[in-house]
């Protein structure tokens, strides 16, 4: 898989494709199809339209075995999701994440369990930076 860096801007309706095929892939259109219809009710030229914007954005990949395409991620959920948080940390918060944190902190969106897994995180971080 490609790295995310390079890569273009993806939709909402677009991630939510490229979701289910990080999930589970290869995959064909119906299967897509069928796997979105559990959270969403789009009609299956939707999808297609969708599968063929991600294909243009090299964002997916797709091999033809007989009558079917077979549709694949060419990037990583992991590559995606540290482009996409470092966007919104320099976007919202100009690239300082306390702010962001001190804001879920106030509005009690942390759970004990959240707390723990930052205070983890730090801890983890002073003994690697030291």
């Amino acid at each position: 898989m490609s790295k995310m860096s390079d890569k273009p801007e993806i939709s909402n309706a677009e991630f939510e494709v490229l979701d289910v095929l990080w999930d589970d892939h290869p995959a064909t259109s119906s299967e897509v199809v069928s796997r979105l219809n559990d959270k969403k009710d789009w009609h299956e030229k939707t999808v297609k339209t969708l599968l063929g914007r991600l294909i243009k954005k090299e964002v997916l990949g797709f091999e033809k075995q007989q009558r079917q395409y077979l549709y694949y991620p060419l990037i990583a959920r992991e590559d995606y999701t540290r482009k996409e948080t470092t966007n919104f940390v320099s976007r919202l918060f100009k690239g300082k994440i306390a702010p962001m944190v001190a804001g879920f902190a106030n509005q009690n969106s942390l759970s004990k369990q959240d707390v723990n897994e930052l205070k983890a995180l730090i801890k983890e971080w002073e003994e690697n930076n030291d």
